[in-house]
């Protein structure tokens, strides 16, 4: 990524209400790919990963935003911001760390 869409906050981090309406987005616009709950199947990753938990919240943004053709990922730039952002919001739930 771009190293300042890595440095971009997330407006709405840790807000409960972003995260039901990410979710919500998520279905509608990414489960199809990403499978229920972004546990994978045939056509995309998995997003509950640590790799993505660990991402950076602009990260996330900008792959959402741009896409990645390569990978068959599309840009949904159509979104509004703060849908996007919601969306970001809602994957950023998703990893569950492993204990110890």
């Amino acid at each position: 990524m771009p190293a300042p869409a890595s440095a971009r906050v997330n407006p709405y981090e840790r807000k409960p209400e972003a995260v039901r309406a990410g979710r919500k987005l998520f279905e509608r616009y990414c489960a199809e790919c990403h499978g229920d709950g972004a546990r994978a199947n045939r056509k995309a990753p998995a997003l509950d990963s640590g790799r993505i938990g660990k991402a950076p919240p602009g990260d996330l943004f900008w792959i959402i935003s741009n896409g990645d053709l390569r990978a068959g990922m599309p840009s949904w730039s159509r979104l509004p911001e703060a849908q996007r952002w919601q969306i970001v919001s809602y994957i950023k739930t998703l990893h569950k760390p492993e204990a110890c």
